[in-house]
């Protein structure tokens, strides 16, 4: 299709700022981005969508216009909703070279754009395939009455003879095609292995598809990007552990351009139902955020119990008695700390915590995830499973190494070196007043886990008991000489010195050993910091590199 085409759609919401000399060049596909160099995504004549993210100051639009003419992009959609108007210098940039710039009315999505350009360019490049991208809305809107990604799959399967798979980014099997599951189906081993070569290979850059070798198959791997998320990130840290992917069993490097096309269009489709599902997690956050604030203020018990009330119908619709809790605590951490890790963490429990023995279309409505600062907070309703009218839940619930096992190879491939996975999972609790009690413990939980080696660590609330679970039975006078031995000597050099070794303790066991994290906490210098620790490893004889050590500051410090 031309561009010209898309600014006589008024219901595009287009308006010309430049480049109407260019308006015959062809549209072969639509990339939503905020990316500050997009280029390893771009393979020619897309229609480029953009928050203008990327721009910090004025010459910035000359760089980006630049890599875009030099991809071979069509053309430049700017959106109105968070800007004023199209800043005069990206006006200018497109002009010099010789780029068509549009701006989007702020009424319209980015989504509602992509829809359109996606079913057009299909349907004139796959002929007699056109039906795989004519029936999109089932995906769209249709919901579980359309089959959702199974829609578009099925139709890969009768049209092309493609077995196909929708994946989280741990391997978990999302949709798959009837001729996908009528053979042989996709191991959780064999998916967990596509999802972690397609962490690799995004974080690398490399451009899709992927070719894996794998259980003696040849699979192409598709990343499916979420339009609204990857509209807002300006780093591909912040989405990659949650994107999805589509795996073909097939070797998609001898396939004709038309039918790469094709696969990448559907991609785009599979992406707006990531983002429908995304929205719809909108009521549960919210109810996340709501008893999670309400519990660290200290709200009487009767109010969460009030919440939780109005929660559970939403999360286990048609249970016919209260559930069971559990908390999880995550972080994911960067190294620089340049890319926020909550909403990262968010998305991930969001993946990670989704029932697996659910039936239903929507299986992440089961779960609640908030977060606040670098942390993020799930809320996982269970049924109440008793085994008798006075006796606790009976094997129900998460288990921290049983979470862990399954996601940790993809996600260590994800990680890349450059990031960490944390996490806490507590045990169930039946009331609101144990809610509190359950958040202590999974983020207690999670600081033992940060403690451990590796790029992706849990613990669970088992692993507290000898500790934190059992300090208020410790007699005080073992409590008092404990305490005393270690922390006597800082708070005595803070006394004469105004040094503040026990804050800075605090927060250094608090940031888990983060050299960065708590010198920017503490408003310190990084070697300020390391000198402070120095001093408080030598007054007291402790290694604050070694786990134990941290341990035993982490329970004086809570017996104090």
């Amino acid at each position: 299709m031309r561009l010209r085409a898309l600014l006589e759609t008024d219901a595009l919401g287009l308006r010309l700022l430049g480049g109407e000399d260019e308006l015959d060049r062809t549209v072969r596909g639509v990339m939503t981005t905020d990316l500050r160099d997009p280029s390893r995504y771009l393979s020619g004549g897309e229609l480029v969508l953009t928050g203008l993210a990327w721009r910090r100051e004025p010459e910035d639009s000359e760089r980006f216009v630049r890599i875009l003419t030099a991809a071979g992009v069509a053309g430049l959609a700017a959106g109105e909703a968070e800007i004023a108007s199209t800043p005069d210098d990206l006006i200018a940039a497109c002009a010099r070279h010789r780029m068509p710039l549009f701006s989007v009315n702020e009424t319209v999505s980015f989504a509602s754009i992509t829809e359109h350009v996606v079913r057009q360019v299909s349907s004139e490049r796959a002929g007699d395939l056109a039906a795989v991208v004519d029936r999109h809305r089932r995906l769209m809107t249709g919901g579980p009455a359309g089959g959702g990604p199974e829609v578009v799959l099925d139709l890969l399967g009768t049209d092309l003879d493609l077995r196909a798979w929708v994946l989280s980014p741990t391997g978990r099997r999302i949709a798959g095609s009837s001729l996908a599951d009528a053979g042989p189906g996709l191991s959780a081993e064999t998916g967990a292995a596509l999802a972690g070569e397609h962490l690799a290979a995004s974080r690398t850059g490399r451009r899709g598809p992927h070719r894996v070798t794998t259980g003696g198959s040849t699979y192409s791997l598709f990343p499916v990007g979420g339009t609204a998320r990857a509209a807002s990130a300006s780093d591909v840290r912040e989405t990659v552990l949650s994107d999805w992917l589509l795996a073909v069993e097939a070797d998609a490097g001898d396939w004709p351009a038309e039918r790469l096309d094709l696969l990448h269009g559907v991609t785009q489709l599979i992406a707006v139902e990531r983002d429908r599902r995304d929205a719809a997690r909108t009521v549960r956050r919210r109810l996340a955020q709501e008893v999670l604030e309400l519990v660290q203020a200290g709200a009487a018990p009767a109010e969460i119990a009030a919440r939780l009330r109005v929660a559970a119908p939403v999360l286990l619709p048609g249970l016919g008695t209260a559930p069971h809790w559990q908390v999880v605590v995550a972080r994911v951490e960067w190294e620089g700390g340049d890319v926020p890790g909550g909403p990262v963490a968010q998305a991930l429990l969001e993946e990670v915590l989704v029932d697996q023995d659910s039936t239903g279309p929507e299986p992440t409505d089961r779960i609640a995830v908030a977060h606040t600062g670098d942390e993020a907070v799930a809320l996982v309703p269970l049924p109440a499973v008793v085994t008798g009218p006075d006796e606790p839940l009976s094997g129900a619930g998460l288990h921290a190494d049983a979470l862990l096992a399954a996601i940790r190879e993809p996600l260590e491939r994800g990680l890349d070196g450059d990031g960490r996975l944390t996490f806490g999972v507590s045990a169930a609790v039946h009331s609101a007043e144990g809610l509190r009690g359950a958040l202590e413990e999974a983020r207690h939980a999670r600081r033992v886990a940060a403690a451990r080696p590796g790029r992706a660590c849990a613990a669970g609330h088992q692993e507290l008991a000898s500790h934190v679970l059992l300090l208020p039975f410790v007699p005080d006078d073992v409590r008092r000489a404990f305490t005393a031995r270690l922390l006597d000597p800082l708070r005595d050099y803070d006394r004469r010195h105004r040094a503040e070794l026990i804050p800075t303790l605090e927060a250094f066991l608090d940031c888990d050993g983060s050299w960065t994290r708590c010198a920017t906490r503490l408003h310190l210098h990084v070697n300020t910091l390391r000198y402070r620790v120095g001093r408080i490893e030598q007054l007291t004889g402790r290694d604050l590199s070694r786990l134990e050590d941290k341990l035993d500051f982490f329970l004086a410090l809570r017996m104090s």
